[in-house]
């Protein structure tokens, strides 16, 4: 397990060292119940949630009073989508997305429809890019909410957010975005990227599994949410529950290390990455001619099944698309969307760099990929 490189940081990342250390004192000494005022214990939890809080919406540009603190972004999509869908009935009932969101975006899109929710589904081009006159055509006076991803999970592909979110606000709705992927790697300002509900998670910027957030914009325009967890009526009413400290702590603590020497790093590796397999092996990079995440690259190997390709070489630790579905045996959604045929989608794989990759790494990397590919032609 040592040699194994690992090349999924879109999928998750390891928690650092000096976050685990925050947060262990509240899984033991300090573990009071924030919401329990009446003692030492939960006083000082209190304390803890709300600084931890402001130290995230410092980070986001925004008011502490502003997020919502969750499981992870897919409990945020469904707290997002069903809470819109359920409050606002008397805008309307019409909803506007994309084909190449994530299954958790769709999904819960899906859901709702069955709830006699209207549902239009936007397609992309060849480089993942939505069409703005689409966009234009499908708004309607009774659309309620569009929701664009600011980043795309398996090819990074960036949305022009601002031109999107100008378009949405003209037509007086509310426009959501999941920037789960795009956290930690670009700068995030709401109000620069015209962006009222904002879904993500800790673990994709090397903070702990099983807890994330919601931005919840509070004025021009101000959202409101229809609870979707009952119990209590925490969270100014938007998400009951007891609020993980330990967890929060940790979010908030990833945060404060977010580095900008690891993005620096991260992109000098998927460069070097791909300027090298494009020497040595025939390839295509998928979404190579719109603006991308600094740290992915989404490979189609002409000719070489991805799944067999990953076996041939244990070594690297990669991934043919979204961890949601890398399970699964169908074609990504992603790639077919943006144009590619099943046999094609067939053939790519997902190389996602972060903090656990160096540049002298890369010449392995491609090695292995090229004796990988031998083993699978012969």
């Amino acid at each position: 397990m040592d040699d194994l490189i690992y090349l999924d940081h879109n999928a998750t990342t390891p928690v650092l060292p000096e976050v685990l250390e925050d947060m262990l004192p509240y899984f033991s000494s300090d573990f009071g119940n924030a919401a329990s005022h009446t003692n030492r214990f939960g006083r000082q939890a209190h304390v803890k949630v709300d600084d931890s809080l402001n130290s995230i919406a410092q980070f986001l540009s925004c008011d502490s009073s502003e997020l919502v603190i969750t499981s992870g972004a897919t409990e945020s999509i469904n707290l997002a989508i069903k809470g819109v869908f359920e409050k606002y009935t008397s805008k309307g009932k019409h909803f506007i997305t994309c084909v190449t969101e994530h299954k958790a975006v769709i999904d819960t899109f899906k859901a709702i429809e069955k709830k006699g929710a209207e549902v239009d589904y936007l397609g992309v081009d060849a480089n993942g890019l939505i069409d703005l006159m689409e966009l234009q055509s499908k708004l309607r006076p009774d659309t309620v909410m569009v929701s664009i991803m600011l980043a795309n999970n398996e090819t990074g592909v960036i949305q022009k957010m601002p031109s999107i979110a100008k378009l949405v606000h003209d037509n007086d709705s509310i426009m959501m975005s999941d920037i789960t992927q795009a956290f930690g790697k670009m700068i995030i300002n709401f109000d620069d990227l015209g962006i009222d509900l904002a879904t993500f998670s800790a673990h994709k910027f090397y903070g702990p599994k099983g807890i994330g957030g919601l931005f919840v914009r509070r004025k021009n325009p101000r959202v409101v949410l229809e609870e979707q967890i009952n119990g209590g009526g925490h969270q100014k009413v938007r998400r009951s529950g007891t609020i993980n400290v330990a967890g929060l702590v940790g979010m908030s603590s990833a945060i404060n290390h977010l580095n900008e020497d690891v993005n620096t790093n991260s992109r000098l590796v998927k460069d070097a990455f791909e300027q090298l397999l494009n020497e040595q092996i025939d390839v295509k990079i998928i979404g190579s001619e719109s603006d991308r995440l600094l740290n992915t690259s989404m490979v189609m190997f002409l000719g070489v099944k991805a799944e067999r390709l990953i076996t041939k070489c244990p070594d690297l630790n990669m991934a043919m698309g979204s961890a949601c579905t890398s399970a699964s045996r169908e074609p990504s959604h992603v790639l077919k969307a943006m144009g590619l045929s099943d046999e094609e989608s067939a053939w790519c794989i997902r190389f996602s760099f972060g903090r656990l990759n160096y540049l002298d790494q890369v010449k392995e990397i491609v090695q292995s990929l090229v004796k990988g590919i031998q083993a699978v032609q012969n």
